[in-house]
């Protein structure tokens, strides 16, 4: 996943919306408001912080060492991901998901 592909995923989601609230370097995306995911235009590799429910933040940091707690957040509630090709597509997108969802109030079934 690169930055591009990354802000189309965010921006796919619906009542999505970008900022730059931090400065020219850190991209926000929000929905109703509430940010779900901030990523740094200039990190390599790509990094990018998105919110988690707290015991699934520890079991995902304990299995994964591109997840980290979350750089400059609340590290109970946001874990910062490495996009360093050590997990699929397909994991990086789920745990976007759960942050939009989170944030939305929506259960996954």
């Amino acid at each position: 996943m690169n930055i591009e592909q990354l802000r189309e995923y965010c921006l796919s989601k619906p009542d999505t919306e970008e900022t730059l609230p931090f400065g020219p370097d850190t991209l926000v995306f929000k929905v109703k408001g509430k940010l779900f995911l901030l990523v740094g235009l200039d990190e390599e590799p790509l990094r990018f912080n998105v919110k988690c429910d707290p015991d699934k933040a520890l079991e995902l940091r304990e299995a994964y060492p591109c997840v980290l707690p979350g750089y400059h957040m609340n590290k109970k509630h946001w874990n910062t991901v490495v996009v360093d090709g050590s997990v699929s597509l397909k994991l990086l997108r789920g745990w976007i998901d759960h942050s939009y969802d989170l944030v939305t109030g929506k259960k996954k079934k």
